[in-house]
């Protein structure tokens, strides 16, 4: 599996984590998501991890934290707006987001971003 194909295989488990959020993964939100990887180059591999989470019923925490990890080892890409779009559209899709589900993009967010900050601090410092 190339680097990209993990990236995209955490990609499936973040929405996974933000579908299942408010407690159950609607039929509204699987078609979401189809309807917004139609045309995603990494489509194939964001089914299948999604559809692999369904069928392990991982919990929330276990998929969010494997998926983050490959995030941060991946490092930053353009890649993670897209991702927040996807989730954003996912979540809307069944009675608006939820509590639950704006937290886990939330914090999708602050943990990509602190993970960042602190790599950009470390090569600042390599270079003085």
């Amino acid at each position: 599996m190339t680097e990209k194909e993990k990236l995209y295989d955490a990609f499936g488990e973040l929405i996974y984590a933000v579908a299942k959020a408010d407690g159950e993964i609607q039929k509204e939100e699987i078609e979401a998501l189809k309807s917004v990887l139609e045309n995603n180059h990494g489509a194939k591999e964001i089914n299948w991890s999604f559809n692999y989470e369904i069928s392990k019923d991982h919990s929330i925490y276990e998929a969010y934290s494997k998926a983050i990890n490959i995030c941060k080892e991946y490092g930053p890409s353009k890649e993670y707006l897209e991702l927040i779009n996807i989730l954003e559209k996912v979540a809307q899709s069944s009675n608006g987001i939820d509590n639950n589900e704006q937290n886990i993009i939330d914090n999708l967010r602050k943990d990509l971003t602190d993970r960042f900050k602190k790599d950009l601090e470390d090569l600042n410092l390599l270079k003085k």
